[in-house]
């Protein structure tokens, strides 16, 4: 920047006009205030006394009221926040899940538990067995038929291949059973 340029300041006024709107509305409030504790005595015949008590009621009131508008806000904010997230953010869990992100649940009656905290978790239904027992149910079923076609050019070819294809077959279902 050479000398003589002009230097440009930039300031963000948004808090400053707030503020004085704030202090606009407050000074209206007295001259109210004001005026009609006048108008109480001049108008209405009360004494001094009634006057000056009832302009002391309400400006404790403006204060009272302007004191207590930053904590109004932050509560109000406070629970805007707490019921967006609790009502706002449940996500349903019926069918299973990942936890992305550490969530806070509860653990059954024993108070609460933290999941996802080393990472990403699975969230797995449940489900009784006919042995009453609780589990993880498998989709699919241990029965499945297993069709297997074998096309061979005459009956000798395919008593050749046959240890090779039980083998192949033995495998195959190795695999399935692991999930695999």
């Amino acid at each position: 920047m050479a000398e003589g340029d002009p230097i440009r300041i930039s300031v963000d006024t948004a808090v400053f006009r707030r503020e004085l709107t704030e202090a606009e509305r407050l000074s209206r409030g007295f001259g109210r205030a004001l005026g009609d504790a006048l108008e109480g005595g001049v108008v209405k015949g009360r004494s001094l006394t009634d006057v000056l008590r009832s302009l002391g009621t309400r400006l404790s009131s403006l204060a009272l009221s302007a004191a207590l508008k930053p904590v109004e806000t932050a509560l109000g904010g406070l629970f805007g926040s707490l019921s967006k997230g609790l009502l706002g953010g449940v996500t349903p869990f019926a069918k299973g899940g990942v936890l992305g992100a550490p969530a806070v649940l509860s653990s059954g009656g024993a108070g609460l538990a933290l999941a996802g905290e080393a990472g990403p978790e699975a969230v797995l239904p449940l489900s009784r067995g006919a042995d009453g027992r609780l589990g993880v149910a498998s989709s699919g079923g241990a029965h499945a038929p297993v069709t297997i076609n074998i096309a061979t050019s005459d009956v000798e070819s395919f008593r050749r291949s046959e240890a090779q294809v039980s083998a192949a077959l033995a495998r195959a279902v190795a695999r399935g059973r692991r999930g695999l």
